[in-house]
């Protein structure tokens, strides 16, 4: 007798593996694209200048500024706690202002950005409440109210913090 030989038992497309795999491949590209649409919708474009050449010009002033404070051999330690922030400023010659401004800038969210008036304490070092801060890389900016000089640090807050501030010149 002559046995037909078996033939085995086809699946159905949806229950093999090779179609759900080669499906996911563009949905997960379909599925990345609306996340990045969604997330360039919702995020502010802080990072772009509206006026360059503007921009521009300001990096001379500061260049200015740092080249004052490196002159007057100004640095600074600034700490802190939470609670309180604390600047022990050094220089060539003694400082004389009775406030400092603190502009306490985020690395990527311009709403973040803060400035603090620091009072200058009879000891000599200055004060001032510290505000809320989210964790992460921020920029610090420190000058007098005439803006005759700056002294800049970065700086990662993830707790009690400390940072030296220096002329970049």
């Amino acid at each position: 007798m002559y046995e037909q030989p078996s033939t085995p038992e086809t699946l159905a497309w949806y229950r093999q593996g090779w179609p759900w795999f080669l499906i996911a491949l563009p949905a997960s590209a379909v599925i990345g694209g609306i996340a990045t649409l969604i997330l360039a919708l919702q995020s502010p474009h802080a990072l772009v200048v509206d006026d360059y050449y503007k921009e521009g010009l300001a990096i001379n002033q500061q260049l200015h500024r740092q080249h004052a404070a490196a002159l007057l051999g100004l640095t600074g330690l600034l700490r802190g706690d939470g609670k309180m922030l604390s600047l022990s400023m050094d220089s060539h010659a003694p400082l004389t202002t009775d406030s400092i401004t603190l502009r306490i800038v985020h690395a990527t969210r311009a709403e973040l950005d803060q400035e603090i008036t620091l009072q200058r304490q009879p000891d000599g070092r200055y004060t001032a409440k510290l505000p809320a801060l989210r964790n992460g890389k921020w920029y610090l900016f420190l000058q007098p109210s005439d803006r005759s000089w700056e002294i800049r640090s970065g700086l990662t807050i993830n707790g009690p913090f400390q940072a030296y501030l220096r002329p970049n010149s």
